[in-house]
């Protein structure tokens, strides 16, 4: 029975995150487009590492 509480506890937590992470990517995908705009080249660099990143986790996630 705990062995089912914690997997539905990590399902939750799971989506949570995952739903956060999605605002996170919007945000982020807004920060590199005024990036672009104003030419910033060093915060295209950190937008697009920060943007890797995200992926990266969303990625681990749905791999679980």
């Amino acid at each position: 029975m705990k062995k089912l509480v914690n997997t539905v506890k990590n399902q939750v937590v799971e989506k949570e995150r995952t739903a956060v992470l999605r605002l996170e990517l919007d945000y982020e995908l807004a920060t590199l487009f005024d990036a672009m705009n104003e030419n910033n080249e060093d915060l295209k660099l950190k937008s697009k590492q920060r943007l890797e990143k995200i992926r990266q986790e969303l990625l681990r996630l749905k791999a679980l």
